[in-house]
Parts: structure tokens; C-alpha cells; sequence
């Protein structure tokens, strides 16, 4: 199955409409869809190297737009247009979390917006979980969209900067180590934040 959905994504690297199936991957892979655009992205970027940052341009687009409708799906699972819990939060309040430690998790989802985001967008973690929750814990959304942009932003262009320096050898670096390399830069980044904090802060992070 999901083979068959991979190999459907890349036909669409031989279509006139690539650009737009590039656009619509990204808006539903940030809220449901299971297949990153990755693959399409790097697809067209193969075959048109010149357009490889106006590729990057349309999924970063899509992207944003879909966490955003991922943000609005979390949050209307989890509340009524008045404001009420719904039914669904109701049954996991009374048999999974209490509403106090749903809260409490909320609080720290909230107050660490912008790294739980930005790793969720630029590592290989299913950014669409992310999406969601940030609507159930109801997130601060500007914060949560500054967050989105700029990972899957840094994503996206990374990946089309490298095909374009490099052309389609680069390929082969990209489907071993991309994923690994932007895992451990984003440890590192968050480290060396946390830890400038700390020094900066008078030794509290």
C-alpha cells in the first residue's frame, strides 16, 4: 500500500500539474496524509534544477497552510465552537488524563512552542501529530506558525539548495543521511540555546 502510494507521488515528477500535486501533498502531509513531500519535492527538483527553490517555495506554502489546518483539526476534536470540552475529550479526560494533567502537559507544550514545533518540522518526526496536539493544547498560534515556517522552511530549501549545488549525485546523500544530519543539528541547536540560556541567565534555563 504504501509502496503503491510512493510510486504514485513520484509520477506525478512527469506531469505539467507536478507543481500543483507538490502543493496539495504538503497541505494534507502536515495534517493526515502519511508520506512526506519530500519525495515529490526532490523529484522535481531532479528534473528542473533551475526551479528548485520555486519547488521549495510551493511546499513551504502548502506546509504552513497544512499545519495550520492540522492546528484547526486538534483544536475543534478537542473543543465545541462555545468553548465546551467535546465528547471525544470528555471519554479521554474520564478513562487516560485527568483534565489537571492534560492541562499541565498543555502548559509545557505551550511554553516550549517553538522547539516542539521547529523539531517536529525539520526532523523526520510526523510533523501532522504535532500539528494536531498544538490545536488541542491550544498553543499559542502565532508562535506555532512563525515555528512551521521556519523549520519546514529550512527543510525544504535545504533540500532544494543541495540539488541545485549538486544535481541528481546528491540524491543518494539525501535519502541516507538528510533525516539523520537534521536530527542531530537540531539536538545541537536546542543544546547550545539551552545552555546559553543557562549561561546568560545566571546559570537557569
Amino acid at each position: 500500500m504504501i509502496k503503491r502510494l510512493y510510486n504514485w507521488i513520484l509520477s506525478w515528477s512527469e506531469s505539467r500539474w507536478g507543481w500543483l500535486a507538490l502543493f496539495t501533498i504538503a497541505l494534507f502531509e502536515a495534517s493526515w496524509f502519511p508520506l512526506p513531500p519530500d519525495i515529490l519535492l526532490i523529484a522535481l527538483c531532479l528534473g528542473a534544477t533551475k526551479r528548485s527553490f520555486r519547488f521549495a517555495t510551493i511546499c513551504l506554502v502548502g506546509s504552513v497552510l497544512g499545519a495550520a489546518l492540522g492546528y484547526m483539526i486538534g483544536y475543534f476534536l478537542w473543543t465545541t465552537p462555545s468553548g465546551e470540552a467535546t465528547a471525544l475529550a470528555n471519554l479521554f479526560y474520564e478513562y487516560i488524563f485527568s483534565v489537571d494533567s492534560f492541562n499541565n502537559v498543555g502548559a509545557l507544550y505551550d511554553r516550549f512552542n517553538f522547539w516542539i514545533v521547529f523539531t517536529a518540522g525539520f526532523t523526520p518526526l510526523p510533523f501532522k501529530l504535532f500539528t494536531i496536539a498544538g490545536g488541542m493544547f491550544h498553543i499559542n498560534f502565532l508562535m506555532f506558525i512563525i515555528a512551521s515556517m521556519v523549520s519546514r522552511g529550512m527543510r525544504f530549501f535545504l533540500i532544494a539548495w543541495l540539488i541545485w549545488k549538486f544535481g541528481a549525485p546528491i540524491k543518494s546523500f539525501i535519502d541516507k543521511y538528510f533525516n539523520l544530519l537534521a536530527t542531530l543539528f537540531t539536538i545541537l541547536l536546542i543544546g547550545f540555546t539551552l545552555l546559553a540560556f543557562w549561561i546568560f541567565g545566571g546559570g537557569e534555563a
